[in-house]
């Protein structure tokens, strides 16, 4: 049975590995190493929080931690042009509705520069962030038992996947947002185009981004928006 989930484990970290590569990530091993850890606290977790509904570890590779880490890479080009252009010295992230932390602790891993907070008005869901955090060592990530409206500390960069509408996450989290320099990076499958249209007038979509995940047949991008 060990020799089953060992072997189980060498093939998703080697998927992981491949994956990372086709993306340009440049993972180092500790950062895999930290992405597999994650995995298994995810797997561990669920089966008493109900964090994700997907139960399978294979599953959970592709449609979980591959399409977060999809992101990683538009995050990363994003962040160090604030910091290039000084609009800030260290960028601060929201992860909104992060549930099991996702994106949220996928982009702490891989952005270590990047200080993230994942809120869910869920206390189960944000122990979980707390007790990842702890567990993956990672003092750049915070979870956060809120609803997002009511935060009003200013983040550069406020990021969803699968979360709500488009016009539902601009205006619950408008408050958390920093002026003049803040933006919505919202992932989302197929291009949304109804709920682009239904925006505030005040905000705009700026870029359409494709995404390509690794072993993942679907279409994904992400919608960024700042306001007008």
């Amino acid at each position: 049975m060990t020799t089953m989930v060992v072997n189980h484990n060498d093939t998703l970290r080697k998927q992981l590995q491949a994956g990372s590569e086709a993306l340009a990530l440049g993972l180092s091993e500790a950062q895999i190493t930290q992405l597999m850890d994650f995995l298994a606290l995810l797997q561990k977790w669920n089966k008493v929080y109900n964090l994700t509904a997907v139960r399978d570890p294979q599953e959970m590779m592709t449609h979980h931690l591959l399409d977060s880490l999809a992101a990683v890479a538009p995050l990363r080009r994003h962040a160090a042009g604030l910091q290039q252009g000084g609009a800030v010295a260290a960028v601060k992230l929201l992860d909104v509705g992060s549930g099991g932390g996702l994106p949220g602790v996928v982009f702490a891993i891989c952005c270590p520069e990047v200080d993230v907070s994942c809120v869910d008005t869920v206390g189960k869901k944000a122990a979980f962030i707390q007790q990842a955090a702890v567990a993956l060592r990672l003092r750049n990530l915070h979870g956060v038992h809120a609803r997002v409206e009511t935060l009003t500390t200013p983040f550069d960069i406020i990021s969803c996947r699968a979360f709500a509408s488009l016009p539902d996450f601009v205006t619950w989290s408008r408050s958390a947002l920093a002026a003049p320099h803040g933006v919505w990076l919202a992932m989302k499958g197929k291009h949304p185009e109804d709920e682009i249209a239904a925006l505030p007038t005040d905000v705009a979509v700026f870029h359409v981004e494709q995404l390509a995940v690794p072993g993942l047949d679907a279409e994904r991008c992400i919608i960024w928006m700042k306001p007008v």
